[in-house]
């Protein structure tokens, strides 16, 4: 099969070299001309685990390519893929579908023969009806369907979600547009999984489901670690004694400082604006946004008060800046609504994460930040050790080498990577989320 990528960003580069590791021939397409030319000189953008390998694999297999030219790819393709941003909308937390429009408007021009337009942006429920009228509009009279796939990768283990998936959703109108992303998709077939074929509408609607679902997982577990602080219960066990039941399961059950990235932030507000305006308002949406932007100023209180009530002056080590581990994504992190808040403060912040600091420093709202080399090296001197994001690489801390570095031995731990009684015992002032703390010996 012939696929058009239309979007080298996240889910637009990842699934197109995922679909050329099928055997198909895709092309990948962007405006922006620098990033074009980069991705031809085997310079990967995102920092994605094994996708720079799995590029660099299928362009020497001639299965992969990169260009600026819509042109040139959509009337090769038998499917074209929109993988553009879809950003929420400022004020009113709808998505901003000014990309996907433009996409379908440019590809309209370029359609030669049957070809399956597939919106992979998450897009809210309604957009593939309006891409198509976009497109009927503008292509004069082209031959093609409107097909919906959203994706369900998650950053970090994007190239496993989409070569191994628990399922995959298409929406289509037609049994013809079903045979084209049935062939797509037919390497997975082998493995036997489950490709769910539905409404345009209702696979839409699937992807912000799952999302908001996910989302309220977490936001429900830290407000459970909160009540466990409050009556000197231990979210860990709490968390561990619920999701062995199977109807609750223990994934999305860790603490910490809420969710963040590239979907969950966008995707729960604008499953929140669609409802609105639907007439079905999503009450539980609607507070699990709300528990989610109100946890950072929470876990700006526990750091100030691990400080003995002031950070005016005081050094703080920041360990991770990225939203989560194995991804250089800054979009909304935690570290983005926590650190704004201490730097305001006074506190002088030292911080570290292993891919994540180029893109933090292009954040105005982590302007003052000291970026350090290493771990080790934000605790010089440094009054207290804040883990915001939980890489494999500060999970096992020389704590002697920590302790000697440090003015005083004093950690914040968000993410609950180490056991309370191991940092009593190392003779450290241990906070973590939803966890006694326990006394010094």
């Amino acid at each position: 099969m012939h696929v058009a990528m239309i979007g080298t960003g996240y889910v637009g580069l990842v699934s197109g070299a995922c679909f050329s590791e099928f055997g198909h021939d895709v092309v990948c397409v962007d405006k922006d001309a620098d990033r074009i030319a980069k991705l031809k000189d085997g310079k990967i953008p995102i920092y994605e685990p094994g996708l720079e390998a799995l590029v660099e694999r299928n362009v020497r297999a001639d299965r992969l390519h990169f260009t600026t030219d819509l042109k040139d790819a959509v009337p090769k393709a038998d499917a074209v893929f929109i993988a553009v941003g879809t950003p929420s909308r400022r004020g009113d937390g709808e998505a901003d579908l000014t990309y996907v429009f433009d996409a379908a408007r440019e590809i309209a021009g370029a359609l030669d023969g049957y070809t399956v337009v597939v919106t992979k942006s998450t897009v809210p429920v309604g957009t593939g009806r309006k891409v198509k009228e976009e497109i009927e509009k503008a292509s004069g009279g082209a031959s093609f369907d409107i097909a919906s796939n959203p994706e369900f990768l998650r950053e970090g283990a994007a190239i496993e979600d989409f070569m191994r998936p628990d399922r995959v959703v298409c929406g289509v109108e037609n049994e013809r547009a079903r045979e084209v992303m049935r062939e797509i998709y037919r390497p997975l077939f082998l493995n036997e999984t489950p490709v769910v074929f539905a409404t345009l509408e209702t696979s839409e609607l699937i992807k912000y489901a799952a999302n908001g679902f996910l989302a309220t997982k977490i936001s429900f577990i830290n407000q459970m670690a909160d009540l466990c602080e409050a009556v000197g219960a231990d979210i860990q066990q709490l968390a561990k004694g619920i999701g062995l039941d199977g109807r609750i399961g223990s994934k999305f059950l860790h603490p910490g400082p809420g969710f963040g990235g590239s979907c969950f932030p966008k995707d729960t507000r604008a499953l929140v604006s669609t409802a609105r305006k639907s007439g079905v308002p999503q009450h539980i949406i609607e507070a699990v946004v709300q528990i989610n932007e109100d946890r950072r100023a929470r876990m700006v209180e526990k750091i100030v008060a691990a400080c003995d009530g002031d950070v005016n002056g005081k050094t703080l080590a920041v360990l991770g800046l990225t939203f989560k581990p194995n991804t250089d994504d800054m979009r909304e992190s935690p570290s983005v609504g926590i650190l704004p808040a201490l730097l305001e403060m006074g506190a002088n912040i030292h911080a570290y994460d292993p891919e994540g600091m180029d893109e933090a420093a292009k954040n105005e709202a982590l302007d003052g930040l000291l970026y350090c080399h290493s771990a080790y090296d934000t605790m010089k001197g440094a009054d207290a050790l804040v883990i915001i994001t939980e890489w494999n690489q500060f999970r096992a801390l020389d704590l002697d080498r920590v302790k000697k570095l440090m003015k005083q031995p004093v950690m914040i731990d968000l993410r609950n990577i180490y056991k309370p009684e191991w940092m009593a015992e190392a003779g450290f002032r241990y906070v973590s989320v939803g966890r006694t703390t326990v006394p010094v010996k």
